[in-house]
């Protein structure tokens, strides 16, 4: 995707999609699975439901402020290199995948029960977000603990099964399994505050300081990164959510890695608008996926063993 009217076609999706119902993800099988990798985009989610816009005191633009914009289009190649790719439906405004299920904010749900805590929740960023980027408030009151839980159900409980369906599948197959959570953040985002003396990177690496992942997979992801011309940190200032904290078990031989890719590659982050860089981005991280994919082909001799866990 890299001439002006692929692009346009790419951004009017909000549009079309807008409002309407659907299944709880999408999933995107290869023609013949030979990776164990499975790549995720719990972030990505763009269709923005009615009601959802209709309690909302915010704009349909200012709700989108969370979202990982087209990250689910920058990675979906990984279905060519033999990798399934998992990626949201519902925005992170109205369901946030990659917080544990009892993350409810009583802040925002009413008859919520209050848990020791939370920076996260505390901060307004649950399971069910009280907030969008910046801080700006979504609701001008509260929810009822049952639409919360509607929702943790609907959208979240599914999401969250079909992953560990896919990393379960990868592992039997393959002796082991890698599990790559796709992500993007604000330009600066990975400089905040005294770091902005440091040199700005374009990806961040999260493995939850090496207890979420093998290290040797970090350190073939992170050359590959480099090698395709990308500016590389890890576990700063993002060492992986509840996804890589979850699914992360190294020595049961599933590792998983948080990617989390700069906007200002690709995006107009005003407009919330692909640039004419986003053909050329993809085309790059297609090579670096080819590379993640390649790191988990063959049966591991300890399928076997792993399989009867």
């Amino acid at each position: 995707m890299s001439n002006p009217a692929d692009i346009e076609a790419l951004s009017a999706t909000v549009l079309e999609e807008a409002a309407a119902r659907s299944a709880p993800f999408r999933l995107r099988e290869p023609a013949a699975l030979s990776s164990g990798v499975v790549f995720s985009s719990p972030h990505s989610g763009r269709v923005y439901f009615r009601e959802l816009v209709a309690a909302s005191r915010l704009s349909l633009h200012a709700l989108r402020a969370s979202e990982d914009a087209y990250v689910d289009h920058l990675f979906n190649g990984a279905t060519d290199h033999g990798a399934p790719f998992l990626a949201a439906v519902a925005p992170r405004a109205y369901i946030d995948l990659n917080r544990a299920p009892g993350d409810l904010d009583p802040s925002l749900v009413d008859g919520a029960e209050a848990r020791p805590a939370n920076a996260r929740v505390v901060a307004g960023l649950g399971v069910v977000p009280r907030i969008v980027a910046e801080g700006v408030s979504i609701y001008d009151g509260k929810i009822s603990l049952g639409e919360a839980r509607d929702r943790v159900a609907y959208w979240h409980a599914p999401y969250h099964q079909k992953l560990m369906d896919l990393l379960l599948r990868a592992r039997r197959r393959f002796g082991r399994a890698l599990l790559i959570d796709c992500h993007s953040m604000p330009t600066g985002a990975s400089n905040p505050g005294a770091r902005r003396l440091h040199a700005p990177v374009d990806v961040v690496l999260g493995d939850r300081f090496g207890m979420a992942a093998d290290g040797a997979l970090m350190d073939v992801i992170e050359a590959a990164f480099v090698d395709a011309g990308f500016r590389v940190a890890r576990n700063a200032p993002f060492a992986g959510g509840y996804i890589t904290e979850r699914y992360g078990r190294p020595a049961a031989g599933v590792s998983a890695i948080q990617i989390e890719l700069d906007r200002g590659l690709y995006l107009d982050q005003s407009f919330l608008e692909p640039t004419a860089e986003f053909g050329a981005l993809r085309v790059a991280l297609a090579g670096v996926v080819g590379r993640i994919c390649d790191l988990v082909r063959d049966a591991d001799p300890r399928a076997t063993a792993l399989a009867a866990e």
